[in-house]
């Protein structure tokens, strides 16, 4: 398989290419990025030294060479995720090839039927019906491949091109529309991009609006800071746990950032307020045909962020293996303070505050997309589904499905009062899951208050008949952490409906 030449793509290559060699190649850039920051890390200790022992013209001529090949480091570091993300990317849609190539194969093989090295379907008369199957997979590898070629030949072509540094004369306004921010942004060459998160990736990090390929890069480029950030309140001796669970989160993202053999990860956003806050997606959103927004609910932060990334990482895996026709991508959306005790968790205040940012993410996820627009689907867990249903109910919400998981009320007591369409409300809770008895009727909990309000915290139990939403099944002991079980009918559940269809 050659990324760089479209018409190679052939069904004896592609039966013979191996995705795997791919993934290799892009983690090793993803190497070469982790080495040439560290290099990076060492110019502030050099450069203090040297002012320390060394001043006047020359001292400072030095020093303006340190930063600038500083400078050169970073940029080099941008080009070795660039390439990261095209060849992670482009093995990605090879192994949904390789699942469609598969499934022809096998099925051409309980069929009797011969596939010659043509990539033609051979078979009796009779078996007019399976041939067309087969064909009809076959055919779907081969675009999936020819198309994924193209898009890396793309992506990987303009790395060559070195311009002069850009200077930003300005940035877009704080709060400007996604859509304005992206008009901006597309104003510069793509090798100037590259110059521009280099020079100040914090103005970009963090902006909706920026695709989320380039914010991922910006983000990458403020991890350091962030680590001297806590750094420096730890020898303050500023909170100690705080800081300490803010680091232990830090360190187990960064792991996360350069795992192998795992769908690769972007970081959309990163905080180090409170307990800590991440958006982190998992394939690319802004080029995938199905988009999952995964908000979490109560005690989650930075240092649990690992078992909520799962979660979502599950969906996405499982959409390659049931719908490999088209590329998934899964975010998980911690952009908000999530309650961390039952007694705050009781509270609508955080759901209510973050409802307008969950919104505005989702209308720069529509922004940014390539192509076609992707099928949007957001989900909340817990006290997220309050958020999601918040955000909902406010109306504008810009998705396709929502989806309550374990809800203890999602703000109303019917799917109509969400101003969104109620065919596209999904609700499940498990018989086990002990949010059951947050959302239960209050005159069941509490007999000895007459005239009492029908249902505990916020409203009317989603995945009850009365609510309106369209129910799915989720296994017994699902509890109400095990709704994205491998092998249970809740994940694949979640996926159909992130693959714009039913369970």
């Amino acid at each position: 398989m050659n990324a760089v030449d479209a018409s190679a793509v052939t069904y004896a290559k592609l039966r013979a290419t191996d995705p795997a060699r791919w993934r290799a190649t892009a983690l090793a850039w993803r190497r070469w990025a982790a080495l040439a920051g560290a290099l990076c890390a060492e110019f502030g200790p050099l450069v203090d030294r040297l002012r320390e022992s060394w001043s006047g013209s020359a001292a400072e001529a030095a020093t303006a060479r340190l930063h600038a090949l500083r400078g050169r480091l970073a940029f080099f570091r941008v080009l070795c995720w660039r390439a990261d993300q095209v060849l992670s990317e482009f093995a990605a849609a090879l192994g949904r090839a390789r699942t469609l190539l598969d499934r022809a194969r096998a099925a051409a093989g309980r069929s009797g039927l011969v596939i010659d090295d043509h990539g033609t379907v051979h078979g009796r008369p009779e078996a007019g019906p399976a041939v067309r199957s087969v064909a009809a997979d076959l055919g779907a590898a081969l675009a999936v491949a020819a198309e994924a070629d193209a898009t890396a030949a793309a992506g990987l072509g303009p790395l060559a091109d070195v311009p002069p540094t850009p200077v930003a004369g300005s940035y877009p306004a704080c709060g400007a529309p996604p859509a304005e921010v992206r008009r901006w942004w597309e104003r510069w060459s793509p090798a100037e991009r590259n110059w521009l998160l280099v020079t100040d990736p914090a103005a970009l990090a963090g902006v909706d609006g920026i695709p989320i390929a380039d914010r991922d890069i910006a983000n990458r480029l403020l991890l350091d800071d962030h680590r001297r950030q806590l750094d420096r309140l730890r020898t303050a001796g500023t909170d100690p746990d705080r800081v300490r669970d803010l680091r232990t989160g830090l360190d187990r993202l960064t792991a996360r950032l350069e795992e192998e053999g795992a769908p690769r990860a972007y970081l959309v956003d990163l905080g180090l307020d409170g307990e800590g806050r991440a958006v982190v997606a998992l394939g690319d959103p802004d080029r995938a045909a199905h988009v999952l927004t995964h908000v979490p609910g109560m005690t989650s932060d930075l240092k649990s962020l690992g078992g909520e990334l799962s979660r979502a990482e599950r969906v996405a895996v499982r959409a390659g293996e049931l719908g490999p026709g088209r590329a998934t991508s899964a975010v998980l959306w911690l952009d908000y303070d999530a309650p961390d005790f039952v007694p705050e968790a009781s509270s609508a205040r955080q759901a209510r505050d973050a409802a307008p940012y969950l919104t505005r993410f989702q209308e720069a996820l529509r922004v940014t997309h390539e192509g076609e627009p992707a099928h949007q689907t957001v989900l909340g867990h817990s006290y997220g589904s309050l958020v999601v249903g918040r955000a909902a109910s406010a109306g504008g919400l810009p998705a396709d499905a929502v989806v309550f998981v374990g809800s203890p009320g999602v703000g109303v007591d019917s799917a109509a009062q969400l101003r969104f369409p109620a065919e596209q409300v999904w609700a499940t809770t498990s018989a086990t899951d002990p949010i059951r008895v947050a959302a239960a009727p209050k005159e069941l909990l509490l007999p000895d208050l007459p005239g009492s309000k029908r249902h505990l915290w916020f409203g009317r139990d989603p995945s009850q008949p009365g609510f309106g939403a369209r129910v799915f099944p989720s296994q017994f002991d699902a509890g109400h952490l095990g709704y994205w079980d491998q092998g249970e009918p809740a994940l694949d559940a979640i996926t159909r409906i992130t693959l714009g269809g039913t369970p």
